[in-house]
């Protein structure tokens, strides 16, 4: 039999029912729907975890922070009778770190809060002091403007999207506000820790000589904290220390000897655990955001595969209904298979018909349910946010779901999706076929109608 009587003859048959085919066609249609929408919901909850990881930083970044003293916390040791026991950050610390397999960078970070000014105008600013030389290894955002330090120019400072904002005027009645702009206003920033010597001159530095603006990102500490090289800071703290009286210089220097944290970035991250736990093994602090995220994906695959297997079970009764219809097809047309054969069709174009017929009923409901499938997807982010938000688990993460996209259909989905639907047919289909080449030709001669 040629392909062509075989698409004639098949598309023929399913038309000539068009009832009974349009009810089948439904079932696969409702079948897609259900395993698109079920599955497009796990891919989407595995997206927003990722989201609300990434927003905290980058999943190759490790914390890594000081315990006890300078702000960090102290930790027991078993070995030593639980005694408490400080762990600095400092340089001989941050070689070591160095010194672990898969660590691709490590930057030392000082951070200090500065008070900025503008005229009568003044806000407060968290400098975080880092190596210029590694940052964009940790992911930081796009520039606004500027352009990122070089080597030869380390004395850029780098604000975050929201760090002009809300300058205050405090001597004013109602304590007016302002957002600077820097082609405009002249701003400078100033260190506080310790009280001014009154026979020196106050430090100040100067923001506008060299800046650059980080794009708005999600991320707050890109948004609202500083940043600037480490070996310029040392430079310009020295000059503010030296404006000290004599006790509290030599604490500011001693305040820059141990760091306040420190970034590491991982080779990949499958890494990260691996180094976090060595890190520990230091006496140090260390966090990541790979470490929440490994709990959440594992409860976003179990969701999926909840998801996955409400959408199969549809199409598991898609498949069922049509057996059902090829089967009654059969005993419908026993007469016409009884002639085929007579006419000299074989066997297996006996088998191939029915198997088009019903690998058809699939791709046509495949197709239109992929089609309302999108529908669905929009109303279940229109209308189902919330619902949804509220029975996954955060895992110590805030999720809203208002605006969030909870269905999401990659472009691959529909296309295995409408495979999907014309294999499970053409599986269901198979033992009707089967049936159906096992029919007497002399006995189906013999049937009526």
């Amino acid at each position: 039999m040629k392909i062509s009587d075989l698409l004639k003859m098949g598309l023929r048959n399913l038309f000539r029912r068009k009832a009974r085919t349009a009810l089948t066609v439904v079932g696969m249609v409702i079948g897609t729907i259900s395993i698109v929408v079920m599955i497009s919901i796990g891919i989407g909850i595995d997206s927003v975890y990722e989201e609300a990881v990434m927003s905290n930083g980058s999943l190759s970044l490790i914390n890594v922070f000081p315990t006890g003293g300078n702000g960090g916390y102290y930790i027991s040791s078993s070995s030593d009778g639980g005694q408490q026991k400080q762990v600095q950050l400092d340089d001989d610390m941050i070689n070591q770190i160095r010194q672990i397999e898969n660590v691709k960078f490590v930057s030392p970070i000082i951070n200090k809060y500065v008070t900025p000014m503008s005229g009568k105008y003044q806000s407060w600013l968290d400098l975080m002091v880092v190596d210029f030389s590694v940052l964009k290894e940790f992911g930081i955002p796009m520039l606004d403007n500027g352009t990122y330090p070089s080597k030869d120019d380390k004395t850029k400072i780098l604000l975050g999207s929201n760090c002009l904002r809300d300058f205050y005027d405090y001597s004013s009645r109602f304590g007016k506000s302002k957002t600077i702009d820097l082609t405009k206003d002249k701003v400078t920033f100033s260190f506080t820790e310790y009280p001014q010597n009154d026979k020196k001159r106050p430090y100040k530095v100067s923001v506008n000589e060299n800046y650059a603006y980080f794009t708005n990102d999600e991320n707050t500490m890109y948004s609202y904290s500083g940043f600037m090289d480490i070996d310029y800071f040392k430079e310009i703290y020295t000059k503010y220390a030296n404006t000290l009286k004599v006790e509290d210089r030599k604490k500011a220097m001693k305040s820059i000897e141990n760091y306040s944290q420190a970034w590491v970035n991982a080779d990949n991250i499958r890494d990260v655990t691996k180094i976090v736990e060595e890190i520990q093994g230091l006496g140090l602090q260390a966090y990541s955001a790979m470490q929440q995220l490994g709990p959440m994906i594992e409860t976003a695959d179990m969701l999926k595969n909840v998801f996955a297997g409400i959408g199969l079970i549809a199409m598991l009764v898609s498949a069922i209904n049509i057996a059902n219809t090829m089967i009654m097809s059969i005993y419908e047309r026993t007469k016409e298979i009884g002639v085929m054969k007579v006419l000299g069709c074989l066997v297996r174009d006996v088998k191939k018909l029915f198997l088009f017929e019903a690998g058809m009923i699939g791709l046509i409901g495949g197709g239109i349910g992929v089609a309302f499938s999108y529908l669905a997807s929009w109303a279940v982010n229109k209308y189902g946010g919330q619902l949804i938000a509220s029975i996954i688990p955060g895992n110590g993460w805030y999720v809203d779901g208002t605006g969030t996209n909870f269905s999401q259909i990659p472009w691959w989905l529909p296309l295995l999706a409408t495979a999907f639907a014309i294999i499970v047919g053409v599986i269901a289909g198979y033992i009707p076929a089967r049936r159906a080449t096992k029919i007497s030709a002399i006995e189906a001669m013999k049937t009526e109608g």
